[in-house]
């Protein structure tokens, strides 16, 4: 698989890892960030620090993509170990978060909230499982809109096989297609590209502006 140009939003407020610390100030940074302490071996993850990336543009927000996984996990990652989720196209990323945002706000009850959301592009090369094709009994299973079961279960074998990761159509993009890249050194060429503003204002369905 030859992806350029894959799309991966994430919050403005998380997409500055901060400037380069020295002496005391870097050993409190590290005491309180979970990526310094699972890249230095200092707490158990399911990412072994010397998977991380290190020294490429965007290094710090590669890592934090495997250090920082969702508590519940996500449709091909667990809880102990993150993936870098890419969008084909910039459609499919924004559809995919603003139907989790969506659930977050659903639970609370109040939909008045706006996000801006930086745009990373990464190029994504090489061999991945492969889900989009004619769909099978466990495809179906792992694209369950409503359960992230099966597919959890198919990753953790792939990932013990040393998969590279998952390319499979969009659960909330209709056409669209994404990949869960297990490996963090798949992820290359990570550059910023524009942003995108999500704003609720007392619906489900957001308003999406795109910004330059």
């Amino acid at each position: 698989m030859r992806w350029d140009d894959t799309h991966r939003l994430i919050p403005d407020t998380r997409a500055h890892p901060g400037p380069i610390l020295e002496g005391p100030l870097a050993e409190l940074a590290g005491a309180t960030s979970r990526r310094a302490l699972v890249q230095y071996g200092r707490i158990p993850s399911g990412i072994h620090h010397d998977e991380l990336v290190f020294g490429v543009p965007e290094w710090p927000i590669v890592n934090a993509a495997y250090c920082y996984p969702n508590p519940l996990g996500a449709r091909f990652s667990s809880a102990d170990r993150g993936a870098w989720y890419a969008g084909r196209t910039l459609d499919t990323s924004i559809a995919e978060v603003a139907f989790h945002k969506t659930v977050e706000l659903t639970e609370t009850g109040w939909f008045e909230l706006s996000i801006t959301y930086v745009d990373f592009l990464a190029d994504i090369h090489g061999s991945f499982h492969d889900l989009r094709g004619p769909r099978n009994r466990r495809a179906e299973a792992c694209l369950d809109p409503t359960s992230y079961a099966a597919s959890q279960r198919l990753a953790q074998g792939l990932l013990e096989t040393g998969s590279s990761g998952i390319a499979y159509p969009s659960v909330r993009h209709t056409g669209g297609e994404a990949v869960a890249c297990f490996r963090p050194a798949i992820v290359a060429h990570v550059r910023r590209g524009g942003r995108a503003r999500l704003t609720w204002s007392g619906t489900p369905e957001p308003k999406v502006r795109r910004l330059k």
